[in-house]
């Protein structure tokens, strides 16, 4: 343990290899080289949106054991979720691998999550490979969350798009192309927003939190790292997170980048103020930015994926929308 709320470790695991599913819209945009698989039909043959997810998620793990060239029984466990009730995106997109599973929830920042539990579960002895992997889908998404599709609500220009796909990723003791050296792990932060349609703004004081922790923490700056990545802030919240950290004595604005900024080119894709979704940084991890590292451009980042906890129940009920970002350290080898 290090500081309030990090782990430095002392055997670093290793990221072995990534793999990245996207639908079309994503596959169109400034990234779309990048990912591994753009499937063309966002619903992938099947009757639901959600049966499409599950889809995605069934793929990027194939995808990923492929690539790292490592049958599905040397996998121990896999951390996995998605933004559906009860996980439903995943229960049925990885039963038939018949891996142990842990479902985890933390919206949007759950690949975050995901690659930090199963960073400490590889540094602590009882897993050789783990999977860390999450997925998300504009329709299922909306129909969740916000209003049905065929109801054709204007969106505002604070609103972000639901990435379409999967991500997943396998952690091991092996050495792999870069190394998890250490985790800042996020706390529940609510500024009082009530903007279904403004998940920036919710998400972007859980950044700034866990980024400044990290900082005091590690006693660390922004200048140690080549890359600050967060997941899916979008426009209006990465601002808000700058003014945030400026507040505290931090300026991140030359090495930030936003997941959700980079994933469509918002003027062609009408996509308003970014990219969202547990996909966003998952599928931007898995595709560029791995890439990146892999040919070490990056050297050392952190990535931070952010979530809005958005519950319709506690919504409607007049709640804000709280939110929480995790912090994971990596370094190329």
């Amino acid at each position: 343990m290090i500081g309030k709320q990090s782990i430095q470790f002392e055997e670093p695991p290793y990221l072995l290899e990534g793999a990245s599913v996207v639908g079309p819209k994503e596959g169109e945009g400034p990234l779309g080289k990048y990912f591994d698989v753009v499937e063309q039909d966002p619903m992938m043959g099947q009757d639901s949106w959600e049966q499409a997810e599950s889809l995605f998620q069934k793929e990027a793990v194939q995808k990923v054991l492929v690539k790292a060239k490592v049958p599905k029984d040397s996998v121990r466990y896999i951390f996995a979720g998605d933004l559906l009730g009860q996980l439903i995106g995943t229960t049925f997109g990885i039963m038939e691998y018949e891996i142990p599973l842990f479902g985890i929830y933390g919206a949007c920042s759950t690949m975050g999550e995901a690659l930090s539990l199963a960073a400490i579960m590889v540094e602590a002895g009882n897993a050789d490979r783990v999977i860390a992997m999450t997925s998300s889908h504009f329709a299922s998404a909306e129909r969740q969350f916000r209003f049905p599709l065929e109801y054709g609500k204007q969106r505002p220009f604070s609103a972000t798009w639901t990435v379409t796909g999967s991500g997943a990723v396998i952690v091991g003791k092996e050495r792999g192309f870069a190394k998890i050296t250490g985790i800042t792990t996020g706390r529940i932060v609510d500024f009082g927003v009530k903007d279904a349609q403004n998940m920036g703004a919710c998400m972007a004081p859980a950044a700034a939190d866990v980024l400044y922790n990290h900082f005091q923490d590690f006693q660390c700056s922004p200048s140690d790292y080549d890359k600050i990545i967060t997941g899916d802030l979008g426009l209006v919240g990465k601002t808000i997170l700058f003014e945030l950290l400026n507040q505290k004595g931090y300026d991140i604005s030359k090495v930030h980048m936003d997941c959700g900024v980079e994933m469509f080119d918002a003027s062609r894709q009408d996509t308003h103020a970014g990219g969202s979704g547990c996909a966003c940084a998952a599928t931007v991890l898995c595709g560029y930015i791995f890439h990146q590292l892999k040919k070490q451009a990056f050297r050392k980042i952190l990535f931070i994926p952010t979530g809005a906890l958005l519950s319709t129940i506690s919504f409607n009920e007049g709640n804000p929308v709280p939110g929480i970002a995790h912090c994971v350290q990596i370094e190329s080898c």
